[in-house]
């Protein structure tokens, strides 16, 4: 089992920029790791997702304003968030994904909040 725990979540003037931690327990090695959002009244969604191999996927939203990045050996994924906007607030979550022997493992931290004012 893996437990993750998101940091760096803030205050933040649109424009702006944010750097996103999420600490893992274990190693991380073989999981996706993703960032999600949550926005008051709407569902969760994917920002960025970074697979064991380094390949990264972006929101379409995000594309070219955010970077996710991981450390395997500091069990550690980030999410470097630039150019901020008003609709970038949302609580942010970190997710670790793998699939083994027919089973999907899948964890999720408790949030961070970040709020971008305009």
């Amino acid at each position: 089992q893996v437990q993750l725990v998101e940091s760096g979540g803030g205050l933040m003037q649109a424009g702006g920029s944010l750097t996103l931690s999420c600490a893992a327990s274990g190693s991380i090695s073989v999981y996706t790791m993703g960032w999600y959002r949550q926005a008051p009244g709407k569902q969760r969604e994917v920002v960025a997702t970074i697979r064991s191999g380094g390949s990264t996927n972006y929101a379409a939203s995000v594309k070219g304003r955010f970077t996710i990045s991981r450390d395997n050996a500091k069990n550690m994924v980030y999410l470097q968030m630039n150019s901020l906007k008003p609709e970038d607030t949302a609580v942010y979550y970190c997710n670790a994904v793998r699939s083994f022997l027919l089973h999907e493992y899948n964890y999720w931290g408790q949030g961070t909040q970040v709020t971008v004012s305009s």
